[in-house]
């Protein structure tokens, strides 16, 4: 798909020096810096995910739950000794 995008002419002339260096079209540079970027913010958006889950106490039910799994486990392994 064809856009048209307004860009700074020193970071134009950066990412052109950058595709002839690399064998690249401006297009294909251009494509490949937005995906590494979207595929990098990706992977930030779900460490921000996993540090909110395990950053707090679990609440009383799951720590309920937890103990009543720990109890059970206990119960298994002792009678099977």
């Amino acid at each position: 798909m064809k856009t048209a995008i307004s860009v700074d002419g020193e970071l134009l002339g950066d990412a052109d020096r950058i595709a002839r260096d690399m064998g690249l079209s401006r297009s294909r540079l251009i494509a490949l810096a937005l995906e590494a970027y979207i595929r990098q913010r990706r992977q930030e958006e779900i460490t921000e995910q996993l540090n909110r889950v395990y950053s707090g106490e679990p609440d009383p039910a799951e720590r309920a739950l937890t103990k009543k799994m720990k109890a059970k486990f206990r119960s298994v392994i002792r009678d099977r000794w």
